[in-house]
């Protein structure tokens, strides 16, 4: 995704609309989802490129992961997008049985803005430190000690947080409680949190938004975000003790190990000397049995077959194209069984058809 393109998506609010696919038994033109906006570069470059082949064009509101994962409990989408999993108590909430379709994975960035800094490396510790208070300037000394090289300025720190119910927050609140004893004290992990400092912004262009346009400000946001609008990014300790970037090759380092069969895990804090410790997962999220909400056949069959073009080598190519990774072949076929399992009352959902790559 181009620069331009993420400075219209910072700038201007994304509204989830909510017209519906075709009548029942009627063509199918659209699909409606709702979801994150950690993967929304990824998204609109996918669903693009699914439109091309299929026709069918896919309504995506980035309204973030807890507001996509509202819309399909209300069942006014065909599928949900979550950086954050479904916990079994969620699950149980549901009115009917979900699935979990992994599409990529990414990395969420501490990006910062920070002039008089060259480069920066962060720990978990500081950068629990930094969002719950005791770290407010730049020059602070432990800040200092692991970057040697940088005349510090003395400078507030304004951290930066989602607003809204977020996939990305439940990611980067998941890696400050493993590294963080404070933090999962006082903290701990959710996709909303309350948070004792900071400046608050909605979605992932909100974040980097506010972050282009403070100066001292640091944030969480989506690797995309941060790269296409020339935000410096920190290099982050890992579990090895090293300070990694985020990277196609960091972020499968990351990945790397068993694969949960319903693919709802978190991989955050790798042990992967290799891996950039803030990496995750993102899924699609719809029903097993697609017949919900007086939807046709015909509107399930297309959101079975989009979902099965997503784990395709085409799609799965547009990810490194804009800095998020592929998924593993391990996780991919973990993904191609839980999209097995779609059915349409009760009856095999057929894939034949699904456009060709």
């Amino acid at each position: 995704m181009n620069k331009s393109t993420l400075q219209a998506l910072v700038l201007i609010p994304i509204a989830l609309m909510t017209a519906s696919c075709a009548g029942k038994g009627g063509r199918v033109t659209q699909l409606d989802a709702a979801g994150a906006t950690f993967p929304l570069p990824y998204y609109t470059e996918a669903f693009k490129a699914y439109e091309e082949l299929s026709g069918i064009h896919v309504n995506y509101g980035a309204v973030g992961s807890g507001g996509g994962i509202r819309s399909l409990k209300d069942e006014v989408v065909d599928f949900a997008a979550s950086d954050a999993f479904l916990s079994d108590e969620e699950l149980a909430e549901m009115p009917r049985e979900v699935i979990h379709i992994p599409t990529c994975m990414g990395a969420v960035v501490i990006a910062y803005n920070c002039p008089e800094i060259t480069s920066l490396q962060l720990t978990g510790e500081i950068i629990a430190n930094i969002y719950l208070g005791k770290i407010t300037r730049w020059n602070d000394p432990a800040i200092a000690a692991i970057n040697p090289d940088q005349k510090l300025p003395d400078k507030e720190i304004s951290p930066v947080y989602r607003s809204d119910g977020s996939g990305t927050t439940n990611v980067f609140s998941d890696y400050l409680t493993k590294v963080s004893p404070d933090w999962a004290a006082q903290i701990g992990t959710g996709k909303s949190l309350k948070w004792p400092t900071g400046m608050a912004a909605k979605g992932n262009p909100g974040v980097a938004g506010v972050i282009a346009q403070t100066d001292g400000a640091l944030g969480y946001v989506g690797s995309e975000y941060s790269f296409s609008l020339d935000i410096p990014t920190a290099k982050v300790q890992n579990q090895a003790g090293n300070f990694v970037l985020p990277s196609l090759e960091s972020i499968s380092a990351a990945a790397a190990g068993e694969v949960a069969p319903d693919t709802r895990q978190m991989i955050t804090n790798s042990a992967h000397p290799e891996a950039y410790p803030i990496s995750c997962l993102t899924w699609l999220i719809t029903y097993k049995d697609l017949s919900y909400s007086n939807h046709s056949e015909a509107e399930a069959t297309e959101t079975a077959r989009l979902l099965n073009w997503m784990l395709s080598d085409k799609a799965q190519a547009i990810t490194s194209q804009i800095h998020f990774a592929p998924l593993s072949p391990e996780m991919l076929a973990a993904a191609k069984a839980q999209l097995a399992q779609l059915t349409y009352g009760g009856n095999p959902i057929d894939l034949t058809s699904s456009p060709k790559e």
